[in-house]
């Protein structure tokens, strides 16, 4: 677990040539996950960034069907057989940190169990204790670049 949890916390890229292996990269990141995650998703409109939640989802074993909360906000879901629950929020129709702020979405940044925040650069405030950072890249069709770290 150690090894698995170091490749996390240092800056790697990934490249994922289909939705398929960002679900599968979704799913290995949640066997690693421990409570209090925050993970902050960057990138363009179709860029991956639900498909990679989606992953992170099965992983946790969640049957529900997930899609990007845009108008929600947020989106709350019980992991399956005992793991961690998952909060997923998108900032997209949210300009600044007031605004997230005065939608309480503050305390997702401090999660039971793991937070996924689509369009975090809309958020310029102090980052969680636990966090890590990705930005998604459409570099072809199908191929993404994934980087991340803490």
């Amino acid at each position: 677990m150690k090894k698995a949890r170091a490749r996390l916390l240092s800056m790697a890229t990934i490249i994922s040539n289909s939705p398929e292996q960002t679900l599968a990269l979704g799913e290995s990141w949640a066997a690693e996950a421990e409570p209090g995650w925050v993970i902050g998703l960057e990138g363009d409109l179709g860029a991956g960034k639900t498909q990679l939640v989606k992953g992170i989802a099965r992983g946790l074993g969640i049957p529900e069907p997930i899609t990007s909360p845009t108008f929600t906000l947020v989106c709350e879901y019980e992991g399956g057989e005992g793991k961690l629950p998952l909060h997923h929020l998108d900032f997209y129709r949210l300009e600044n940190d007031e605004q997230i702020l005065a939608a309480g979405l503050e305390p997702y940044f401090a999660p039971e169990g793991i937070t996924v925040i689509e369009w975090v650069n809309r958020w310029t405030g102090p980052l969680p204790t636990h966090y890590r950072h990705v930005t998604i890249t459409q570099t072809g069709e199908t191929e993404r670049h994934i980087e991340y770290g803490a």
